[in-house]
């Protein structure tokens, strides 16, 4: 493990391995080194890029200051991209799709930006998020019910059923989950109210870079909508449907795609 320092003076802990063009792969909700679908994705890539792991601020061994806001995780993937040299690939899944697009507009040094199903709702496939979730969910958070927190995010943002959630709540990972709850108001905040339902709009008009939205043919309609959508707002995207895959994406499924459009 290395460390760097973000710009608030936030010690941001993270990993690097392989050897190659420097890559930094950006974690969805409640995901740490240890506990990301990006570990596996860089044991994949390591054989071609330099690949940085990170954890999200408030998560795994990074620390975090408040008061909270996007821009500070932006400066976070900043420092990390000083760290590699000045210039990095960059790759975001779920909800850190969001957030690399939101780096990448925010003029950081990207040469080209890939992205696997950021969960946006952009029509009426699928209930939106309601208006007062960020307030029931900074509730639950501040009354200590980081159980309820988690709960609301996998029923009301992720759209899992309830029978599903259920269970869950009784499997060892469930711990892990509630240990990063107080995470989750700032994954949506990075989402931006794009879980609406309403249409997506062009809200990264800076991201005229190689840009690749990537998802599974066996994925939901409405988050492969909001995918298929961003391709198309953006200047110079590529769309591409992985087969057999959901949005829990296997690793060697999705490298040798991003190692294709990174290097190609």
């Amino acid at each position: 493990m290395s460390t760097t320092v973000s710009a608030d003076g936030t010690k941001i802990a993270y990993t690097r391995a392989g050897s190659g063009p420097a890559l930094v792969l950006v974690d969805g909700a409640m995901s740490y080194r240890g506990s990301s679908p990006n570990d596996a994705l860089a044991k994949e890539l390591a054989a071609r890029f330099t690949v940085h792991t990170y954890d999200r601020r408030g998560r795994g061994e990074s620390a975090d200051t408040g008061p909270y806001a996007v821009e500070r995780e932006v400066e976070d993937i900043a420092a990390l991209i000083k760290e590699a040299g000045g210039e990095a690939f960059l790759f975001g899944i779920s909800s850190g799709a969001a957030l690399a697009l939101e780096a990448a507009n925010q003029g950081l040094p990207v040469p080209k930006l890939a992205v696997y199903e950021p969960p946006f709702i952009i029509d009426d496939t699928r209930a939106p998020v309601g208006a007062d979730y960020a307030t029931r969910l900074d509730s639950a958070l501040a009354e200590g019910k980081r159980g309820k927190a988690v709960k609301m995010f996998m029923t009301e943002g992720v759209g899992l059923g309830k029978a599903t959630v259920a269970v869950m709540r009784i499997m060892p990972f469930w711990s892990k989950l509630k240990k990063v709850a107080h995470t989750l108001p700032y994954d949506t905040a990075v989402m931006g109210g794009h879980q609406s339902g309403r249409p997506l709009p062009r809200a990264w008009p800076q991201v005229t870079m190689p840009a690749l939205a990537i998802d599974g043919d066996r994925g939901p309609a409405w988050m492969r909508n909001g995918v298929k959508t961003l391709a198309q707002i953006l200047p110079s995207a590529e769309y591409r449907t992985l087969p057999g895959q959901t949005h829990i994406v296997k690793a060697p499924a999705l490298a040798p795609v991003l190692t294709e459009f990174f290097l190609g």
